[in-house]
């Protein structure tokens, strides 16, 4: 395995002269996760009341209004979870692999390489995603630790559902399980390597996360090329 100090060399030589379109499609991408985001987030405002409202009617008895305030929360919360689903998930797809592709061949078409991946295949990225996200909640709910572990075990998974159409979601996450046998750490310290520059965007009131995404994202694409060709390197057993 190559060291985090090569990934980060190769993402910022794909990254070189391309940071214009790799900027623009992380803020598309940040739009449209704000999209999803944002009625899990909205209160009882979608129906015409805030927080103090329904506490006073609360205390005032006023069991219809109660009712009617949480009714509305309820639906934006139904909401939010559908567009993580079917949106957010699959377009989550199609931004690590655009970053890929540039890494790979210099492709820097990554706002509609994005789209173009995210849609191709729907169906089974959106049920592959839903199964990730559902195992990585259930072992969250086991133990906060082992979540952030199987969170690195299936990180994965985004790139061989795109690159291997033929397996089933449980067969893609199986083998992101398996290639990231013995490199859950790796992953994590790369990601870890990144934290002067997480630090750095939080100061800039996050702008400077437009260019540190397309930074961690294409070291990511490295990462994964490289633990790719240690697996296929043992014959797919590791």
């Amino acid at each position: 395995m190559k060291t985090n100090t090569q990934y980060k060399n190769e993402a910022l030589a794909a990254l070189k002269g391309h940071w214009a379109p790799a900027v623009l499609a992380t803020v598309i991408f940040m739009a449209i996760t704000t999209l999803c985001i944002a009625p899990t987030e909205v209160p009882v405002l979608s129906g015409s009341f805030d927080s103090a409202e329904v506490a006073a009617m609360a205390a005032a008895g006023d069991l219809a209004g109660v009712m009617d305030a949480y009714s509305s929360l309820s639906s934006w919360s139904s909401l939010g979870s559908l567009l993580r689903i079917f949106l957010y998930n699959v377009l989550s797809v199609g931004f690590a692999v655009a970053f890929l592709l540039l890494l790979r061949n210099g492709d820097d078409r990554l706002t509609s390489n994005m789209f173009e991946v995210s849609f191709r295949g729907y169906l089974h990225k959106v049920w592959g995603m839903f199964l990730m996200s559902l195992f990585i909640v259930l072992w969250m709910l086991l133990f906060i630790i082992p979540g952030i572990v199987k969170s690195f075990s299936y990180a994965m998974t985004p790139y061989i559902l795109e690159e291997n159409p033929e397996l089933t979601a449980n067969e893609a996450i199986d083998r992101s399980r398996a290639m990231m046998k013995g490199h859950k750490f790796d992953l994590f310290w790369l990601y870890l390597s990144f934290i002067g520059w997480i630090l750095l965007s939080i100061f800039t009131l996050g702008i400077g996360l437009l260019w540190l995404a397309p930074y961690m994202q294409t070291a990511t694409a490295a990462f994964y090329e490289d633990v790719k060709a240690d697996y296929e390197l043992n014959g797919g057993l590791i």
